[in-house]
């Protein structure tokens, strides 16, 4: 015999079992506090939660019980110890989470496809894109792997390596010349690199596909290291290299800073969060 239909009424019943009226009640107390109501009085809280004074009285006493909140016997304020909450949302969120809303943000100012990318060897992948409208648009995917040599992400991310490293890594390269325009000279590139670093950007003029350049900026971390690279790539018919450096590279900084902002401290995502399935080599 097939099982009955399940009513609208009886749908409504699982939610309600589903929520917990009591930790909701909780988290709109918290809500309460805000910048033009840092301290409140058991009757503030009460009148703007719209919850009676008994279970407003037990939320805020709860509160200070935990540590996530204070009271003089008259005014209620949060401690610092609610940030917690929050920082223990935002540690759980990867590179990637964090990081497309800043590229999306970014990418409808400047109307062009934005990437992050790390480095992996010889490789820059691709950990992140936006989607543009473009009719001519570069075509990669998150998990592209790209010559980084040849990349001003690759290059970006060179120059955060200790000169040791950098000198190691440019030492068991092997460029391959894929236009007329790309560097394989070891000494030019290392200069290239170590520009990068110095002035905290890169720019690459069609150095592994005729008809395409990019501009980069690296991501640091809280502790200054770099993680990742930012990254816009467009068609040089459209775009110039000038345009590039005069247009786009003070809000691609800004980008760069905004993720770095919403980084948890000791966060370091680059290598940890490479596309689900790939393989380093």
């Amino acid at each position: 015999m097939p099982a009955p239909p399940v009513s609208a009424a009886d749908e409504r019943d699982n939610d309600d079992r589903d929520y917990v009226n009591s930790l909701a009640r909780g988290l709109t107390v918290i809500r309460a506090f805000n910048r033009s109501r840092p301290s409140m009085t058991l009757s503030d809280v009460a009148k703007h939660t719209g919850i009676n004074r008994a279970a407003t009285r037990r939320f805020l006493l709860t509160l200070v019980r935990e540590g996530y909140a204070e009271t003089d016997g008259r005014y209620f304020r949060l401690r610092p110890k609610i940030l917690e909450l929050g920082f223990s949302a935002l540690s759980s969120m990867t590179f990637s989470e964090l990081a497309q809303p800043v590229m999306d943000e970014l990418a409808e100012s400047i109307d062009e496809m934005c990437l992050a990318a790390v480095l992996d060897g010889d490789w820059v992948v691709y950990v992140n894109r936006t989607v543009t409208q473009r009719v001519i648009s570069v075509d990669l995917d998150v998990g592209s792997r790209l010559p980084a040599f040849c990349m001003s992400s690759g290059r970006v991310l060179l120059a955060g390596l200790s000169n040791e490293a950098l000198d190691r890594w440019l030492g068991e390269l092997q460029p391959v010349k894929y236009t007329v325009n790309t560097i394989v000279s070891k000494r030019k590139l290392r200069e290239q690199i170590i520009q990068a670093r110095n002035q905290g950007w890169s720019i690459v003029d069609q150095e592994y596909e005729i008809g395409f350049g990019s501009l980069s900026v690296p991501i640091l971390g809280k502790d200054g290291e770099t993680i990742a690279a930012l990254n816009v790539c467009c068609p040089t018919p459209r775009v110039s290299p000038r345009a590039m450096r005069t247009e786009f590279l003070p809000r691609v900084q800004d980008a760069a800073d905004a993720i770095r902002e919403s980084l948890p401290d000791a966060y370091h995502p680059a290598r940890d969060q490479l596309p689900a399935g790939y393989r380093r080599r």
